[in-house]
């Protein structure tokens, strides 16, 4: 009786830093995404709150989800992991046959008035169903079969995906491959797995001569037609120097840098702050990075491990690679920043994730 009143003390007290450093990002998020998207607002909506609007709407429902899910019981999932991985799978089908296409790409379910883009889903199902995998064969993590088995389970949601959306596909690999790492005590295994992950995606990379295409776009920009938006992302950051423009006052956002809010958004952060400006970001990114290292460390069992390892992961991953490609430190991969970039599903999802972290911080072991 006593432990149990204990544990239900325990599950009462908020994290609160990381609930501050969440709130923080949805701020800074929804500050930068009204400058950014003023003048396109305008421009196709007569409003320059349009993208605003939306993207409050849809972080006020995050918010919901992100209570509800740091108020439930991490372990309410647990047999719910192969409903919800199936469920991702389902609808990443139904995107090759019934998506809509949006700036070329193949990727949302229209639902009414509202659009639902499946591979959002995709990343949290898959954090849960590998979680719950791993901890059900973790006396057995030693054993390559088991290993390859498990990485396998992973594959048909990640090829899914990467039929129309290699960037989240690599994310969803990314995810994979280093909660199993995490759970094996042996290394060698690993590599021959990111070995196969690299061959997995080098096959993607060949499906389509667009995705060639970006990789000279890469080296030379400024010999392509497609390099403009590459080439203005540059312009911003270069021009926004220590302390940037100011707030509101970027140029590159006035249709220079296309669809400034949503993938190149962390160029007109540089312009209109400058270094000091992404720095702070990044801070708070690597912050929360952070928190979620300790979640992942203090977690009451393997499952609560996992579930925080693999939001982590989640996240290094698409901040790097967001930041790399707007610096055209790596070819562009259409990957959007966490808390910044517009995009309903993306941000719901996202604050979902991070009430299952709050949850599992709940339940940490006592320090």
């Amino acid at each position: 009786m006593g432990e149990k009143n204990a544990h239900k003390r325990k599950g009462e007290k908020a994290d609160t830093i990381l609930t501050i450093l969440i709130l923080l990002l949805i701020l800074y998020g929804l500050l930068i995404l009204y400058s950014s998207s003023a003048y396109n607002g305008v421009l196709k909506f007569q409003d320059a709150a349009y993208y605003l609007k939306k993207q409050f709407f849809a972080t006020s429902l995050g918010l919901a989800l992100m209570y509800y899910a740091a108020e439930t019981d991490y372990h309410f999932w647990k047999n719910k992991t192969g409903w919800l991985y199936g469920a991702s799978i389902l609808l990443s089908t139904m995107v090759l046959f019934v998506g809509s296409e949006i700036n070329g790409s193949k990727r949302w379910l229209k639902l009414g008035p509202l659009s639902f883009q499946p591979s959002e889903l995709a990343k949290v199902a898959l954090i849960l169903f590998l979680a719950r995998r791993i901890e059900a064969h973790a006396s057995q993590m030693g054993k390559s079969k088991t290993v390859f088995l498990i990485f396998l389970t992973a594959l048909p949601v990640i090829a899914l995906v990467g039929s129309n959306n290699l960037s989240t596909a690599i994310i969803l690999l990314g995810i994979a491959a280093a909660l199993v790492f995490i759970a094996s005590p042996k290394y060698a295994q690993f590599v021959i797995l990111m070995l196969a992950g690299g061959g997995v995606a080098a096959l993607f990379l060949c499906l389509e001569s667009y995705r060639l295409e970006r990789l000279m776009i890469w080296r030379n920009p400024e010999q392509y037609e497609k390099g403009y938006q590459t080439l203005q992302g540059l312009y911003a950051i270069g021009s926004g120097g220590l302390f940037g423009t100011g707030y509101g006052n970027s140029i590159q956002k006035l249709g220079f840098v296309p669809e400034a809010q949503n993938d190149m958004v962390f160029s007109i952060i540089c312009e209109e702050f400058g270094v000091v400006g992404a720095s702070v970001l990044i801070l708070l990114f690597a912050c929360l990075i952070y928190r979620f290292m300790i979640i992942a460390n203090q977690a009451r069992d393997l499952f609560g491990s996992l579930i925080a390892s693999g939001i982590l992961v989640h996240l290094s991953i698409q901040v790097i690679l967001n930041i790399a490609v707007v610096t055209n430190t790596i070819p562009n991969t259409g990957i959007t920043l966490p808390f910044i970039s517009y995009g309903g599903t993306s941000v719901c999802f996202l604050l979902f994730e991070m009430g299952l972290g709050l949850n599992v911080s709940k339940q940490g072991k006592d320090t």
